[in-house]
């Protein structure tokens, strides 16, 4: 190397470990630190560090290139060969200032980068590899930050232990966000997006507790995002917040490109454009679908609709989230066949019969007295993808058939509903 490249750095200890926190450019992260393949003559810390670079590196280049809210965590680095070349530096205080920085001078210092040492990821080689690709494209990127933590390797049987342990702690102890918690925070991804709206905007919504977004974990009052899936005596909820998001998922058709992205905000117009359209199919189903939002304005707890008491089968349908799935998935498939309009297909949806007890829900669910028990097990939902399509938008005789026979293998019954029947859905040839 043939300048040295200072650092302003803030030593810390925290357990067994010193180590250096710092900001460093783009374009020195990319020129002085390495991947643990590339130091070579130590295949133990290669073999157990090397973690390999991914289709995943792409997506961060692609982020750093076109995001203006780009932003990168820490990367934790390792100073191949001993400690980091650190001296403190001693701060002037004026009488304003002094008592502000008492203590400092101890933590506050300069890592020098001279050639000595390597330096090497030892968590966050993708976020390297990113940044160095993303500069080649993009040299002025080289301009910008990261923190950088910065810790001592000694190359020792202790220090490769040493090294070890950290990197498994790391990783083992590391959690990534969960796709709910995606849903709730991100702010690239279009659907993500308006789904935080409609549970803030839309005129049903965000009725309190309309749509679930954290259930209670224990009794000490402990939170978590919800799933899928809702208790069948919520007072209030109509469905969940990550439900929400696949109904829009399913429902993208005609929406703009960008918002199928997931890591590039849509610019604000296309949101909102995209929010107006998906408002209105949502508005569309909640009347056509057993007109669900009349019938819970109507009651203050909405177990009554989605499972009376002693009478579980004459739930609505269209209160389980398994069953709001099935039918937007249908509904784009249709439409993206180009089989019915959208207003033939909320006609045809209108006609249906929304208890649970009615075909085609039987499918998934199953029913004991006066108890009800569903099921998302594939090969059942499948079966009610099915038959709605045959209910809806039939395409074949054979198809209806197939379906009505899945239905028998599956519970060991007949399908109410005859092949004749549903045959009359077919589109006129003619």
């Amino acid at each position: 190397m043939a300048n040295k490249t200072l650092i302003p750095a803030l030593k810390a200890k925290v357990g067994t470990w010193d180590y250096y926190i710092c900001m460093m450019k783009y374009a020195s992260v990319a020129r002085e630190i390495n991947f643990a393949h590339e130091l070579g003559g130590n295949a133990d810390l290669n073999t157990l560090i090397q973690r390999g670079i991914s289709s995943r590196t792409q997506d961060i280049v692609a982020y750093l290139k076109r995001s203006e809210h780009r932003f990168l965590g820490a990367l934790i680095v390792a100073a191949w060969g001993g400690a980091p070349n650190y001296s403190p530096v001693q701060m002037e205080a004026v009488e304003e200032n002094e008592e502000l920085l008492s203590g400092l001078d101890s933590q506050f210092g300069v890592l020098t980068f001279d050639g000595t040492q390597q330096y090497f990821a030892l968590d966050g080689q993708h976020r390297l590899k990113a940044i160095k690709d993303a500069i080649k494209e993009q040299p002025e990127l080289g301009s910008e930050e990261i923190c950088v933590l910065l810790v001592s390797h000694f190359d020792t049987e202790e220090g490769r232990r040493r090294t070890r342990r950290l990197f498994t702690n790391i990783n083992k102890n590391a959690k990534t966000t969960t796709r709910a918690e995606n849903i709730a925070l991100d702010e690239d991804d279009g659907f993500a997006i308006i789904s935080r709206r409609l549970v803030d905007e839309h005129c049903f919504l965000s009725k309190e507790k309309r749509v679930l977004v954290f259930i209670r974990k224990n009794d000490d009052g402990e939170v978590k995002l919800a799933g899928e899936s809702i208790s069948k005596t919520h007072p209030k909820a109509f469905t969940t917040l990550s439900t929400i998001y696949n109904l829009i998922k399913e429902m993208n058709f005609g929406l703009d490109r960008s918002m199928t992205d997931g890591k590039s905000r849509p610019t604000d117009e296309t949101v909102d454009l995209s929010y107006d359209l998906i408002a209105k199919r949502i508005d569309d189903l909640l009347e056509n679908c057993g007109s669900i939002k009349n019938e819970l304005e109507k009651v203050d707890n909405v177990r009554e609709i989605r499972s009376p008491k002693d009478k579980e089968q004459n739930g609505h349908a269209f209160m389980r989230p398994v069953i709001q799935r099935a039918v937007t998935r249908v509904i784009s498939d249709i439409m993206r066949g180009e089989a019915l309009s959208w207003e033939s297909i909320m006609n045809k949806l209108n006609q249906l019969d929304w208890k649970l007890s009615s075909p085609p829900w039987i499918s998934v669910v199953g029913i004991d007295g006066n108890k009800v028990k569903m099921t998302t097990q594939r090969d059942f939902v499948k079966c009610l993808d099915l038959l709605l399509r045959a209910h809806i938008a039939p395409t074949t005789k054979a198809a209806i058939r197939r379906a009505r026979q899945e239905y028998k293998r599956l519970k060991n019954e007949q399908y109410p509903v005859s092949e004749a029947e549903l045959a009359q859905g077919m589109p006129d040839e003619s």
